[in-house]
């Protein structure tokens, strides 16, 4: 079974989905991770923030850093080969990339809607966590 490592750009929040509005595709990665990981589907994600020492530790990916800067987050490999920059896999490309039935990952794969999040949680982040 293939492995994705999702390296993502510095967030306050493991997921991203922090503050008042957010970002829709975010959410739709983070929809789709947990639909996987339910299903035994091994997909990891590392924010540059949380967990630096992950973008040091893969060549390929500190090259690509190095080179390009961060605006080439987020960067997608899979089995350790970068497959993709610059965005995130549309729900067919996961698919595709993992070799799974795209019924797997859930949803429709359309953009959600912007998600007003309760702002009572504290991780610390402004507006809360979702």
């Amino acid at each position: 079974m293939s492995k994705m490592i999702i390296y993502e750009p510095a967030m306050c929040c493991s997921t991203g989905l922090c503050g008042i509005g957010v970002d829709p595709e975010l959410l739709r990665i983070s929809t789709v991770i947990n639909n996987l990981k339910k299903n035994s589907i091994v997909v990891e994600r590392f924010n540059l923030s949380n967990a630096p020492q992950e973008f040091i530790n893969n060549s390929d990916v500190n090259k690509l850093l190095t080179t390009d800067g961060v605006e080439v987050l987020p960067i997608i490999t899979v089995d350790g080969n970068v497959v993709l920059t610059k965005k995130y896999p549309t729900n067919k490309e996961i698919a595709t990339m993992l070799n799974v039935s795209d019924a797997l990952l859930g949803g429709d794969g359309k953009p959600a809607t912007k998600v007003k999040v309760n702002r009572s949680r504290g991780c610390g982040c402004k507006g809360g966590c979702h």
